[in-house]
């Protein structure tokens, strides 16, 4: 199979944009919709397809080097492209200290899919993109290597998820995703239409979020583009992190519309939502979408 030929995977594009009736909205007489991107392919779900796609055209079937941490949704999505493509994968880990351990369930999805893990201490992982410490991880990669960035998020990335805003433009007022290198956010704000806003739910503490989306727009358009915003109270504690309080939440959901939530990313922008229709953040009127960016870890 050719990696150009994405289109032999048959993704579900455009994915389908569900309304769902949730009281906690309604009784703010706003709407919620569920543009449900965890559909578009069963191994490249959501967010992943549309950051990947144009990445993968460009490697044109090399090997290629990406980088994240052991919960990684990127890092298991780049694995299954490899196996489905038929092109060698590496996995760079931030953590170690891991390497002695057995692999949690999505690390194991990735080793099973052929990807080659390398785990690097944290230091090593902050300077992954000095030309130094890059140059010594391709030393050790297949010959060629293409290299796609932690989260999968580059200019390529971005323009991939500008089809996302499209795909929603006069369906939406508000469009919500969860963050964690904001690429989605960068390219699905430049996608939308003029009276629509994306909003950004960092799944990570820290607070540096907005310049990654202002320089990954730079890179991917030359200049900002679209209208977006970030509310950074929703991360649960940071990457990787829940609460009960979050559990019950998502549990909840699962309950009332029969989807079930990915824990580290999509639950954190729903309870978010929730919370800020509960403060009055959004006048009457308002259709939200919420993107699911992706399924729940493998068990």
């Amino acid at each position: 199979m050719n990696a150009f030929d994405l289109s032999r995977l048959r993704p579900r594009l455009p994915s389908p944009l569900e309304p769902v009736e949730d009281e906690r909205f309604a009784r703010h007489g706003l709407t919620l919709l569920l543009k449900r991107d965890d559909l578009i392919h069963p191994d490249l779900p959501g967010n992943k397809w549309r950051k990947l796609a144009l990445n993968l055209r460009a490697a044109d079937g090399r090997p290629v080097l990406t980088f994240g941490g052991a919960y990684s949704n990127h890092l298991r999505a780049t694995a299954a492209a490899g196996r489905l493509l038929g092109f060698p994968t590496v996995g760079v880990v931030r953590g170690d200290e891991l390497a002695g351990r057995p692999l949690n369930p999505s690390l194991a999805r990735c080793a099973a899919d052929g990807m080659r893990l390398e785990f690097v201490d944290r230091a090593t992982y902050r300077a992954k993109h000095e030309p130094a410490t890059l140059a010594a991880l391709l030393e050790r990669a297949p010959a060629g290597a293409y290299v796609v960035p932690e989260g999968g998020s580059n200019a390529l990335a971005v323009q991939g998820c500008v089809e996302l805003g499209r795909e929603l433009v006069g369906e939406a007022d508000t469009v919500a995703v969860a963050c964690g290198t904001g690429g989605t956010l960068a390219g699905l704000a430049a996608g939308l239409g003029p009276g629509q806003r994306a909003l950004g739910v960092p799944v990570l503490r820290g607070g540096f979020l907005g310049g990654e989306v202002r320089a990954l727009q730079d890179a991917a358009f030359g200049g900002p583009r679209g209208e977006w915003a970030l509310d950074e109270r929703f991360h649960g504690g940071g990457y990787a992190r829940t609460s009960p309080e979050l559990e019950a939440f998502a549990q909840d959901f699962e309950a009332r519309h029969g989807l079930a939530v990915e824990r580290l990313y999509v639950a954190k922008m729903l309870f978010g939502l929730v919370a800020l229709a509960h403060e009055g953040a959004f006048p009457a009127g308002t259709r939200l979408a919420a993107v699911v960016t992706g399924a729940p870890e493998p068990a």
